[in-house]
């Protein structure tokens, strides 16, 4: 069976400005699941996920405890992986079709010399009002970007070079398992004289999802957002979604906007690589855009 790639985007667990209590969270991933589950009997699934908010409201509810040193980016996004990966398990085996379910606990390999550790651009946490920033910043000396009319949190996002559980989840998808992995972009590590170290980061979700996808070679990757396409001039009366195009018609387009950009950037350097299809949509879609029926489809 061919093998798909699906990157889901935070929308798929949490909504923006919802409360990120346990059971919004579940009401989101079930209404996820049941898309992906109608594919379970015709394609191997490896599912990668974003965790913005939750890593962010971890490292918040860890900030309220100043008598406890902090506990780093890695660990957080380690904890991440284990909460949301074992809540899409529990989902997806609700479904009679779904026979194996597993989450891989995964570390990607970055650089340590990686330009965005001295620039950070990638949003965690909640959105806050701009009037909280300067308090924000003295309490917990947070970094602040703006996110549409709100600010949020911003750290360091590497570029993943390597997959470290890579024959992991061979070994698994060879069994016929869904494999959940590469949770929030995976656990940022960086190599050293004694093996493999975390550092404070938490990496591009799409990014870790194109990499995985080129190193598993697989045959579809798919960026699941909230949107049902990528559109050109986006926000004025000329946006336009795009349908079928190659990777240079959209090349323009990937650019470091903490939104679409990093997503058309994943997916060309997912076709360039592979020569293989990639696919970004809404989650609704997912049958449609296997169909290329619906969403911007690109090839070479």
């Amino acid at each position: 069976m061919e093998l798909i790639v699906i990157a889901l985007g935070g929308n798929a667990i949490s909504k923006r400005n919802e409360l990120l209590s346990i059971d919004n969270q579940y009401q989101n991933i079930n209404s996820t699941t049941k898309f992906i589950a109608k594919l379970a009997n015709k394609y191997r699934l490896v599912i990668v996920h974003g965790n913005g908010p939750q890593v962010g409201l971890l490292a918040l509810q860890n900030a309220s405890y100043p008598s406890v040193p902090a506990y780093p980016l890695d660990v957080l996004v380690a904890q991440t992986q284990g909460m949301l990966g074992y809540m899409i398990q529990r989902s997806l085996q609700q479904y009679e079709n779904i026979n194996q379910v597993a989450c891989v606990l995964t570390q990607v390999e970055v650089d340590n010399n990686d330009p965005s550790f001295k620039d950070p651009t990638k949003y965690i946490g909640p959105v806050y009002k701009p009037e909280e920033q300067q308090n924000l910043q003295n309490q917990y000396g947070w970094q602040f970007k703006q996110d549409g009319k709100y600010i949020r949190r911003v750290v360091a996002s590497p570029k993943p070079k390597k997959i470290i559980e890579l024959d992991t989840i061979k070994e698994l998808l060879s069994q016929n398992t869904i494999v959940i992995c590469n949770g929030g972009g995976g656990i940022p590590v960086i190599k050293d004289n004694t093996g493999y170290k975390g550092v404070e980061a938490v990496i591009d979700k799409d990014h870790s999802a194109a990499q995985l996808a080129i190193e598993l070679k697989a045959d579809h990757l798919m960026i699941l957002t909230d949107t049902d396409a990528v559109y050109e001039n986006w926000g004025t009366p000329q946006q336009t979604a795009l349908g079928k195009v190659d990777t240079k018609r959209i090349q323009p387009m990937a650019i470091d906007d903490g939104a679409m950009g990093p997503k058309i950037k994943s997916v060309i350097e997912f076709v360039e690589q592979t020569g293989n299809t990639a696919y970004i949509g809404n989650l609704t879609d997912i049958e449609s855009l296997l169909a290329k029926t619906k969403g911007t489809i690109i090839s070479q």
